[in-house]
């Protein structure tokens, strides 16, 4: 019987990556986008080319209307999902001084109180087949301070705790959960970094920015058969970024 997963934010860029590497690997998707319906058919009309044999199922949801949010949570009770993978995000940059109580409301409501929300759902799922996998895509600005990102860092943050807290209390259930803190990602929300990429990839040890596939491929063993024992772990995918001092000479 081919297991489930669900994939939020996964029409495009690292979601999108992260859907096809699962639907490749012989697990039935369901994924969920926001203002992508365009990319979302295009990523199932080819995944029935290349992976025939899978389901993949595309919802939309605006995981910051938490009446939506609700609806569609309700509905994943009764459902039997192996894996849920947290991939959507709000980027909100800005000083701490400067910051906006509502936006950052806002990115943490999308970046973090959905995640809650969705794994409170289906977890009920995973404890009665006693397994499951949870895979939160987070960052590396969770890990290391950066002038700019307090209101991102702090939702990425408080995914990081949660999902600490969750592997603990769910290991003896067979239910893993992990993060991934990427760094930068060569997709469309770099975009406005362009004029600074090649200054930018000096300071990653790797010395470029990640594709989507590198981030996806970690998710598809973290969701896969041989990592049953690896759970509460913080995995960087950065080229290096996050090792290094920040000083440089």
């Amino acid at each position: 019987m081919r297991k489930r997963v669900l994939v939020t934010g996964g029409a495009r860029g690292v979601g999108a990556a992260i859907v096809t590497h699962l639907a490749s690997a012989g697990f039935d998707v369901d994924f969920t986008f926001r203002n992508s319906a365009d990319e979302a058919e295009a990523l199932i009309a080819a995944l029935k080319a290349s992976a025939p044999d899978a389901r993949v199922t595309a919802h939309p949801l605006d995981l910051s209307e938490t009446g939506s949010l609700d609806i569609f949570a309700e509905a994943l009770e009764d459902e039997a999902y192996w894996g849920l993978v947290h991939n959507a995000g709000q980027s909100y940059d800005v000083l701490a001084a400067m910051m906006a109580q509502d936006k950052a409301e806002a990115a943490m409501q999308v970046n973090f109180w959905s995640l809650t929300r969705l794994a409170k759902s289906v977890l009920r799922g995973m404890i009665r087949a006693r397994g499951g996998r949870i895979v939160v895509i987070g960052s590396v600005a969770a890990l290391q301070g950066n002038p700019g990102n307090a209101a991102y860092a702090a939702s990425k943050g408080a995914l990081l705790s949660y999902c600490r807290t969750l592997a603990v209390e769910s290991a003896k259930r067979g239910i893993t959960v992990n993060y991934v803190a990427p760094g930068f990602i060569d997709t469309e929300m770099m975009a406005p970094y362009a004029a600074y990429r090649a200054k930018m990839e000096t300071q990653i040890p790797a010395g470029r920015f990640a594709a989507p596939g590198d981030v996806a491929a970690l998710v598809g063993f973290l969701v896969g058969p041989g990592a049953g024992y690896v759970t509460g772990a913080v995995l960087p995918v950065d080229g290096g970024l996050s090792a290094m001092l920040g000083v440089h000479r």
